[in-house]
């Protein structure tokens, strides 16, 4: 090995005793799923070298080069004084290290050990999503589907629903095979768009063959849509399926899984999609009494409280820029724009049926650690009291299980949201315009 090579190379030593270095990027060159936990390749354990940056070498051939530039800033990784890639194998940080000699980054190495090494040393720290086995990848559920016994696999029966609001011509089209189909007005009301009371739930959760010890794999489809539709939620198929996780564990279902990427990434995947509509099997009762966690959904009174006590809660806003400061509603069928006063504002995305800023180029989860990153700096921690709202819980229902996969203590959404709260502007506090910093 040339001295030239020997530099391009850290060892389990090093890298070991340069963990908390701020003058070192450790990146992460895997599939996603592995970094968020699941094991691959015959990994002794799943997750990733504490303070690393998830950036699949996939991307490099599936996203345009400006993006590629742009995500790799963002992640902070060019222009870092040095950067050490990884992956299963050394091989893997190849094409990584490439672009980034193009792009005329210095410093790059690889840890040849990879994960198998670091993982293989159980005195060694790891990190994963506390929760990662209810964010399910396209190889576990082809696996499940195939009759097989994927790691963290249901315990017992487990259903598989399609889900958006009120377009079962799109199930109809095609779905993932064995799925069934879910609309979400079997779960909300169609007035104000909260949750059904607890006997509607009961009935419509028993229609569908759902009790609360079944495993429920839910996905959305997220066709191509904008903001001026007439009903553009029905564009929203995974922002869909997360608000019926919510609502499915508001019920008492105690394995709610969702498909990262949903449809798009199992389609994106090589993998086979059916068109045979199939009817769900109806069982006698749920269970157990609805709702088994209350505390997941929250109304206005407790919208209230949380405001009156922002040292320890945080009423977070998942809503756009332009929606935060009164510019638009957001939505066809809401008039009044504006905020609830004392919110603390999480973003979303480009409009109310995006939530980019909470996904990956792919559409799969953001990297946990980036999401908790921008949560701390907008003083949303695990420590409080936290609750999502956006127009009508759709958004933050997202952002409430992305932080139930993090394992956040006291978390839920406050179901009136914006649509509530704006219909009475005397009782309820509303702000307009950028806040101004005391």
């Amino acid at each position: 090995m040339t001295e030239k090579a020997a530099e391009a190379i850290i060892d389990l030593a090093e890298l070991r005793e340069r963990l908390d270095d701020p003058d070192l990027t450790l990146v992460d060159v895997r599939a996603l799923p592995a970094y968020n936990g699941w094991r691959a390749r015959g990994a002794v354990r799943g997750g990733h070298i504490p303070g690393a940056v998830a950036f699949p070498s996939a991307w490099l051939k599936t996203v345009d080069s400006p993006e590629v530039e742009r995500l790799l800033r963002s992640k902070a990784i060019l222009n870092s004084r040095e950067v050490v890639l990884y992956g299963d194998r050394p091989e893997d940080s190849l094409p990584l290290r490439t672009r980034l000699a193009a792009l005329g980054q210095l410093g790059v190495r690889t840890y040849q050990g990879g994960w198998a090494e670091w993982a293989a040393q159980r005195s060694l720290p790891v990190d994963r999503l506390s929760n990662y086995q209810k964010l399910v990848h396209p190889d576990w559920l082809r696996e499940l589907l195939d009759g097989g016994t994927p790691e963290a696999g249901p315990a017992g029966p487990f259903r598989l629903f399609h889900v958006n609001f009120g377009v079962p011509e799109e199930y109809v089209e095609n779905h993932i095979p064995g799925a069934l189909y879910l609309d979400t007005n079997r779960l909300e009301n169609p007035e104000d768009w909260n949750r059904r009371t607890p006997a509607e739930l009961e009935t419509a959760l028993r229609s569908l063959g759902i009790t609360h010890d079944t495993t429920v794999i839910l996905y959305g489809r997220d066709t191509e849509g904008h903001a001026n539709e007439k009903w553009p939620g029905r564009r929203a198929g995974q922002i869909a399926a997360c608000r019926a996780a919510l609502i499915l564990r508001y019920a008492g279902v105690e394995d709610v899984r969702l498909l990262d990427g949903g449809y798009d990434c199992w389609v994106q995947a090589g993998n086979a999609l059916e068109t045979d509509l199939r009817a769900p099997a109806p069982v006698a009762s749920f269970g157990i009494e609805i709702p088994r966690h209350p505390e997941l959904i929250i109304d206005i009174d407790e919208a209230r409280q949380i405001l009156a006590d922002r040292e320890h809660a945080a009423l977070v806003s998942v809503r756009t820029w332009r929606e935060h400061i009164g510019q638009v509603s957001g939505y066809n069928y809401i008039g009044p724009a504006g905020r609830i006063a004392g919110d603390v504002w999480g973003n979303c995305g480009s409009d109310a049926y995006h939530m980019e800023h909470y996904r990956n180029v792919d559409n799969t989860m953001r990297s946990y650690p980036e999401i908790a990153a921008n949560w701390t700096g907008a003083g949303i921690t695990t420590d409080k009291w936290v609750a999502f709202y956006c127009g009508t819980g759709w958004r933050a229902s997202e952002t409430w299980f992305y932080a139930y996969l993090m394992g956040w203590p006291r978390i839920a959404v406050y179901d009136g949201g914006w649509f509530e709260w704006s219909q009475d502007p005397i009782s309820n506090p509303i702000e307009v315009g950028e806040r101004v910093a005391v």
